[in-house]
């Protein structure tokens, strides 16, 4: 019976480490298969755990400003997204839900409170929290399994995109065959010289979950190009998340 047990448990074990290897296939090559199954596969690798506690490196350029921050973020999927960016003292924090998005700086004496509009003006598109969130996971900005897509193999890697474009952005999602997840997705509208790249360079094997390890982001429109560059330092799942977030009165407010 001991004997028994002994190789129940070493079974076990031997098939959770070759799973757990097996996340992250280095050597992965895109096989010919449907649109339909490489968006299944996409989504079936989508993030599943209920909290985020990460430390990350951003460097934040338009032009105009050049700023490197470490920044805390913090997520309750679905529920709330936390930022405090910090360079020697407090330079900002936010809190964003999915119907608001407030902001303070007391290093720019400002502050905003209301809709998607401030960060849809950093990034140059129309996006929601469910989107944002994507951004953050490396998954989707759009759930490709609720629109027919197409399917080409480029250097090894699927390119989805929608068999109708949307009429303002076309729009492409590059997935790599190791692991389903986002190298890149990309929004253009060319008509108005307007974009937006995301590119996940890496990803990491986090508590057997399949995690970025930086995410580059370059919004371009006529008048400038902004290029915010985040490097996740350290990243743990399903911990307490404390987000305090108390918005002084004496800010100047913003809008957009």
């Amino acid at each position: 019976m001991k004997f028994l047990k002994y190789i129940l448990f070493f079974t076990v074990l031997f098939t959770s480490c070759k799973t757990t290897k097996n996340m992250i296939d280095a050597n992965a090559i895109a096989k010919n298969i449907s649109a339909r199954k490489v968006a299944k596969k996409h989504v079936a690798a989508n993030f599943d755990k209920k909290t985020v506690d990460a430390k990350l490196k951003v460097n934040f350029d338009n032009g105009k400003t050049s700023q490197g921050l470490t920044v805390n973020l913090k997520i309750k999927k679905d529920e709330v997204i936390w930022l405090k960016g910090s360079k020697f003292l407090t330079v900002f924090k936010a809190e964003i839900t999915p119907t608001t998005v407030r902001y303070y700086s007391t290093v720019f004496k400002n502050s905003f409170e209301g809709d998607f509009s401030m960060i849809e003006k950093l990034l140059g598109v129309a996006i929601n929290f469910e989107q944002l969130q994507n951004l953050f996971l490396g998954q989707s900005l759009l759930n490709v399994k609720e629109i027919d897509q197409e399917v080409e193999i480029v250097n090894n890697r699927y390119i989805l995109s929608p068999e109708k474009q949307a009429e303002l952005f076309d729009i492409f999602f590059t997935i790599n065959p190791a692991h389903f997840k986002l190298d890149e997705q990309n929004i253009v509208n060319t008509e108005k010289n307007l974009r937006l790249d995301v590119n996940y360079p890496s990803y990491n094997l986090i508590q057997n979950t399949v995690f970025p390890s930086a995410v580059s982001i370059m919004a371009k429109n006529p008048k400038s190009v902004t290029k915010i560059d985040l490097v996740y330092k350290s990243v743990v799942f399903d911990t307490e998340v404390f987000m305090s977030f108390n918005m002084p009165n004496s800010l100047k407010k913003l809008s957009f």
